[in-house]
């Protein structure tokens, strides 16, 4: 094996950060009942600038709803989250990053995260 190919991170697996997304499932979860329903899929979706078509929104719904009770439960959403792994863009994590950034000065606050939230629904 080269030593390229040693020290190269590409073999490096996305390891998400248990309760930093436990607290992203929590901002998606508006009204706070432990699950993301379609109707908040979508909204996130919005949020988020991703103009999916209503059935592309449905596939994507009930792809990672693996239980099919209609939710988006925490493990359903780190099952999803792993199954992204390298699949997630820096760029699409910088507009994710924005969306909530409003007066872009790299930093989220508290008043940002409101009013986002309040834009959701």
């Amino acid at each position: 094996m080269s030593t390229l190919r040693k020290n190269s991170n590409a073999s490096k697996s996305f390891q998400p950060n248990v309760e930093e997304m436990k607290w992203v499932f929590d901002k998606f979860d508006i009204n706070k009942d432990g699950k993301i329903s379609r109707q908040e899929y979508k909204s996130l979706l919005r949020a988020l600038g991703k103009g999916l078509e209503e059935s592309e929104m449905v596939k994507a719904f009930q792809a990672t709803d693996i239980d099919g009770d209609g939710y988006i439960d925490f493990k359903e959403f780190m099952e999803m989250m792993y199954n992204v792994e390298a699949g997630v863009a820096s760029s699409d994590i910088e507009s994710a990053f924005r969306v909530f950034d409003l007066d872009g000065n790299g930093k989220i606050s508290a008043e940002e995260l409101m009013e986002v939230s309040e834009e959701v629904g």
